[in-house]
């Protein structure tokens, strides 16, 4: 378990720094990481301060992995109900809003959709999953 501890921490790392470049300006990958409705207008339009959090809180889920790896040494209540809070989060995710995204999403014609379809959702299930087998395995 210790290195899919290793691996969610990376990932969330990797996840952090692409949010944190949003932050401070870049625009690599944000036209297709911003749902939209079928006539091309962005749905959310999140401010740096926002998009800064979301950065902060992949930062704390990749430490929440990697600081403490073995999930039974030691035990610590903030490890045991942050590695089960993360999975689920990410479930919901990638189960999705009913509308724009996740897998019941019925906007499925956008760049953001098909991005969503293709790469963020299965991202978002295999972060559920791993976190799930770190947590109860």
């Amino acid at each position: 378990m210790v290195v899919l501890s290793v691996f969610l921490s990376l990932v969330f790392l990797i996840l952090a720094t692409i949010h944190l470049s949003w932050a401070v300006g870049s625009t690599w990958g944000l036209e297709s990481a911003l749902p939209s409705d079928p006539a091309g207008q962005k749905i959310i339009r999140p401010r740096p301060a926002m998009t800064l959090l979301v950065s902060l809180g992949l930062l704390v889920c990749a430490f929440m992995y990697f600081i403490n790896p073995e999930p039974d040494n030691p035990k610590n209540w903030i490890f045991e109900w942050g590695r089960l809070i993360i999975p689920i989060l990410f479930l919901l995710r990638a189960l999705g809003d009913f509308r724009y995204v996740g897998w019941t999403k019925k906007v499925k014609e956008t760049r953001f959709a098909k991005m969503d379809t293709k790469y963020y959702t299965p991202i978002c299930l295999a972060i559920s999953l791993l976190g799930l087998m770190v947590r109860f395995f």
